[in-house]
């Protein structure tokens, strides 16, 4: 069985990118992320095939925000597709309607809490109430389980806030901002390696550009999946 605890980030421009970088990884990778920018290059085309055609596991990371009627019946549609994880925006109502709308599918839903992008000039901006961003993270995360959440994006700094939580017993912790060992971070700033990420209570890690830049990259996928099952990580949640 491949291990799918890695999530392989498929930001390419289309379909045919996507099925082709699919193509050289091959069965060393099993779980694949299509973004809100591929919706436009054929996400959803590529979803379909990637789960229908070749078996594989799939997390649309839509990020979904609006009035609960809406959130709902997008879910519900979404959910037509069989397809794995979703993103939704953290704010409990939201969480609410993506679930009566993943009603009677195995889809899971995952919080947004805070995105990692922002900072606390940002929130301030946008009039997000006062706080140390760690401490709004961990409780919005709170929120959204109590709100029926399955599980959370977090960032590696946040997964332990997170994973200490008495409501985050049984749920998904899925971590962008990971890098392999002497990967380049480019423009992430708050990154940990695959092995840090699940010590600190990740299931899942998400990696896009050190794989899809690689020159090999299912021999990158490969050290990552090695890197994941070392000594320095351990297995939360099992």
């Amino acid at each position: 069985m491949p291990d799918d605890r890695l999530i392989v980030a498929l930001d390419v421009p289309n379909v045919v990118a996507g099925l082709e970088l699919a193509a050289r990884l091959g069965d060393a990778v099993s779980f694949y992320k299509i973004g809100l920018g591929m919706l436009t290059g054929g996400g959803l085309a590529l979803a379909n095939e990637l789960k229908q055609d070749q078996g594989k596991r799939i997390f649309l990371d839509m990020k979904l925000f609006d009035i609960g009627a809406t959130v709902e019946a997008a879910v519900r549609g979404i959910a037509q597709f069989d397809l794995d994880f979703l993103t939704v925006h953290g704010d409990p109502h939201v969480v609410r309607a993506a679930r009566q709308g993943a009603a009677g599918s195995e889809m899971k839903i995952l919080a947004v809490t805070i995105l990692t992008s922002l900072d606390r000039a940002d929130l301030d901006a946008s009039c997000i109430k006062a706080g140390d961003l760690a401490d709004l993270v961990q409780e919005r995360a709170g929120l959204a389980f109590l709100a029926g959440a399955d599980g959370v994006i977090a960032s590696p700094q946040e997964a332990a806030l997170i994973r200490a939580l008495p409501e985050s017993a049984g749920k998904l912790i899925v971590t962008p901002g990971v890098r392999p060992v002497g990967a380049d971070l480019g423009d992430q700033k708050r990154v940990m390696t695959p092995a840090e990420a699940i010590a600190n209570g990740a299931d899942h890690v998400v990696v896009g550009r050190p794989i899809w830049q690689s020159s090999d990259p299912k021999a990158t996928a490969e050290t990552i999946l090695r890197e994941m099952s070392s000594p320095q990580a351990t297995l939360p949640n099992h």
